[in-house]
């Protein structure tokens, strides 16, 4: 498995910053969500080049999927970040669903969001480039978004058929949305491209709450996963401190 530190870790500090922290750290990556807030694409190609890690996950613009009248912003958005994955050789874009729409049956929102990653589904094929659907708790962290459980993640992925249309797996969401993590980060295998992980409660590194990261990783890891997992939580103790304590306590266990 490989490991990815998220931007922010570091507050105040710009991608580059965090791109040298990753090498001097240890691990494979950066996610660097807000692609478009990049001042200079190329600029930050070449740091990546440079410095020998780069930016793995970002994200698509936050545009509902729920809502029909937004599908072609949606796409463009799509277009857009496939087009900024291509110079920063980024192969995973993550995506929100939005909030659930006020009157319009669960069923119908899912039969929209279906229908416009098939029709995203060519683009992220033609690009090698998996999107990830990501479920959110609705109950501390994003009230009323729509997409929060991961067997109906998965479902809507099989729906979509396409092997670049996946999921991401937050195992701090999915804690506090419907527990049972080892079951379903490792039931869902085939349906996850990515993992984000933090402890619970607080979102802060793993061993700062109840989550046992040892046993979560190593069921992950014994699934044959070998894709990302990305440290994305705040720091209750200096960042450096916190990933090397990660590294001591749960990487070296595994």
């Amino acid at each position: 498995m490989k490991y990815s530190l998220c931007i922010g870790a570091y507050p105040g500090e710009d991608e580059i910053y965090h791109l040298e922290k990753v090498k001097s750290l240890g691990f494979d990556g950066l996610e660097y969500y807000a692609w478009w807030q990049l001042d200079d694409l190329k600029r930050t190609a070449r740091a990546q080049e440079r410095i020998g890690v780069g930016i793995v996950a970002t994200c698509v613009p936050f545009i509902s999927l729920v809502d029909e009248s937004l599908r072609e912003d949606y796409l463009d958005g799509v277009v857009r970040t496939i087009d900024a994955c291509k110079t920063l050789g980024i192969r995973s874009i993550i995506s929100q669903t939005g909030n659930e729409l006020a009157g319009v049956p669960r069923e119908i929102q899912q039969r929209t969001m279906v229908e416009t990653l098939k029709r995203a589904a060519p683009l992220l094929e033609a690009s090698d480039i998996v999107l990830e659907l990501e479920p959110l708790n609705g109950l501390v962290d994003h009230k009323g978004h729509y997409l929060q459980r991961s067997d109906e993640g998965a479902e809507i992925v099989d729906k979509i058929g396409s092997s670049h249309v996946k999921l991401v797996f937050d195992v701090y969401h999915q804690q506090i949305t419907e527990g049972n993590v080892i079951r379903n980060a490792t039931a869902y295998r085939h349906r996850i491209n990515h993992y984000h992980i933090a402890d619970n409660p607080g979102r802060h590194q793993p061993g700062t709450g109840e989550l046992n990261y040892v046993n979560i990783l190593r069921a992950i890891k014994e699934t044959g996963f070998e894709g990302y997992i990305g440290l994305e939580c705040g720091f209750t103790i200096d960042p450096d401190d916190a990933v090397e304590q990660f590294h001591e306590e749960v990487i070296a266990r595994l």
